[in-house]
């Protein structure tokens, strides 16, 4: 049966039910134990994870205190994309997420590019994550001996079990990790806040806009390094559309959403662009380095003893939530596809924790290869899936602000109705978001040693989703069918 009779079906039904909302089969049997605080602080630890505690201080030596404005017009379209999301969110709550919209608004293609682009994004992100793990854990010179790929292996299996157990367990795992990165945070923006109302010393000079004009002002390497961070900065705000999933298991989404996705902003306003202005006052650009967190960096020169220690655990409870996190919505996403016939059957199982088992478990096995990468190349693990993933996290969003420009559309064709709760300023909104991301995606060819590189895999991963489409075709129509059928009795 075509995909136009499908939808006429659909429409169909719904005109002769106003209540009825099109509804995911992949929804069915979830618990609801996900608190409003909970939510909020997945909103919080998707804000905020190893991109700022570890990847500023490079990108702070590359690209100069511009970095601030970076992470200002990222943070602002991550905003747009988030708030968007809330608003389809609101309209019909789903563990399935933007994949269930796609599914909704663009077709069953959509849907399967949607999910396994996002599928692509976590898989890869979770091999970063472990391999971050191991890294980090190295640090401490008890865990020197450990081969980095053991190491990566107990970081997976610790997180995997929190993930199958129940999805309360996962939320109050994610509520204390965010309470952690938020203390740290907080603390140094007020030891940085002391530091210049005092014109204390820090290596040597006094802190204070003079750091800046006296090292090659807001831009001391030109406009092209800030520029090409670009990229990285988008991949520091992934896990943000993390709010949109949780949804479907919390009991009052339509309270719980809008507050979590309109903090965002000034979360991003005040931990992103706060702590890169503080930094960028207290020391040179120069002086930050890839390889140390900012943080440290500066609490060293100011001789605070275990501060490395202190920030090592931190940024080590921010890779191990974002593994978490990506276990725990691509286990969703899956599921929904599963029902829908464009991912495995197995991945649609749930445990009697009413925990997607299935999903987390294929996820869980991509980043078992990545233990094999961290075995084979553990130099160069990180960067390899890091790239990778930043495809998955830009077409993701993409995606999700397509959706938006159909839902809006139909919205006013009178076919379904927009909650109050709204992504302000459509379609210019989505528009001009979408060509953002795609620039972004485009500038990385001036990015010779990294950017090409990702940019290369773009036909690879289309041949392969295209191949994989034609495998799962027949499967994700008879699925349409059935669902027709219910519709229409």
């Amino acid at each position: 049966m075509s995909k136009d009779a499908v939808d006429t079906a659909k429409a169909a039904a719904a005109r002769t039910d106003a209540a009825r909302t099109p509804a995911d089969a992949g929804d069915a049997g979830y618990s609801k134990d996900l608190k409003p605080r909970h939510v909020n602080m997945i909103a919080i630890g998707g804000a905020i994870g190893t991109g700022l505690f570890l990847g500023a201080g490079g990108r702070l030596h590359t690209a100069g205190p511009a970095l601030a404005i970076a992470y200002l017009v990222c943070g602002t379209f991550a905003f747009f994309v988030v708030r968007a999301l809330g608003e389809l969110v609101l309209y019909r709550p789903s563990s399935g997420s933007f994949v269930s919209y796609a599914r909704e608004f663009l077709g069953e293609k959509g849907a399967y590019v949607a999910g396994w682009m996002y599928f692509l994004n976590w898989s890869t992100t979770g091999i970063a994550d472990i391999t971050a793990i191991a890294l980090y854990t190295h640090y401490w010179s008890f865990f020197t001996d450990i081969p980095q790929w053991v190491l990566a292996l107990i970081a997976l299996a610790v997180v995997l079990a929190v993930n199958l157990i129940s999805v309360k367990i996962f939320g109050e795992m994610e509520f204390w990790f965010a309470i952690i990165k938020v203390a740290t945070l907080v603390s140094f923006m007020l030891v940085g806040i002391f530091l210049l109302a005092t014109h204390h010393d820090v290596d040597g000079q006094k802190p204070g806009l003079s750091v800046i004009t006296d090292h090659g002002g807001l831009l001391p390497h030109g406009l092209m390094p800030v520029v090409l961070v670009m990229q990285g900065v988008i991949f520091a705000y992934a896990a943000l559309e993390l709010v949109g999933v949780a949804a479907g298991e919390t009991a009052e989404p339509e309270k719980v959403v809008p507050r979590a996705v309109n903090s965002i902003m000034w979360r991003v306003g005040l931990f992103y662009v706060g702590s890169v202005v503080l930094l960028a006052l207290l020391l040179p650009g120069s002086v930050y380095s890839a390889d140390e967190s900012p943080f440290v960096t500066v609490l060293s020169k100011i001789g605070v003893s275990g501060a490395g220690d202190v920030m090592n655990l931190v940024v080590l409870t921010a890779a191990m939530s974002s593994l978490n996190s990506g276990l725990y919505s691509t286990g969703r996403i899956l599921r929904s596809m599963a029902t829908a016939g464009s991912a495995p059957k197995f991945t649609a199982r749930m445990n009697r924790s009413q925990v997607p088992y299935g999903g987390i478990l294929l996820t869980c096995a991509v980043c078992v290869l990545g233990v094999g990468l961290n075995y084979l190349m553990p130099d160069q693990a990180f960067e390899i899936v890091l790239n990778v993933a930043s495809l998955g996290i830009i077409s993701t969003w993409v995606i999700i602000m397509i959706c938006h420009l159909v839902f809006v559309r139909r919205a006013k064709d009178g076919l379904l109705t927009r909650p109050s709760f709204r992504l302000l300023g459509s379609p210019v909104t989505e528009t001009v978001t979408i060509l953002f991301l795609l620039a972004v995606l485009g500038l990385m060819w001036n990015d010779p040693e990294v950017g090409r590189k990702t940019l290369a895999l773009i036909p690879v991963i289309a041949v392969l989703l295209a191949g994989g489409w034609f495998a799962v075709r027949r499967r994700v129509s008879k699925a349409a069918d059935d669902e027709l059928s219910g519709l229409t009795k």
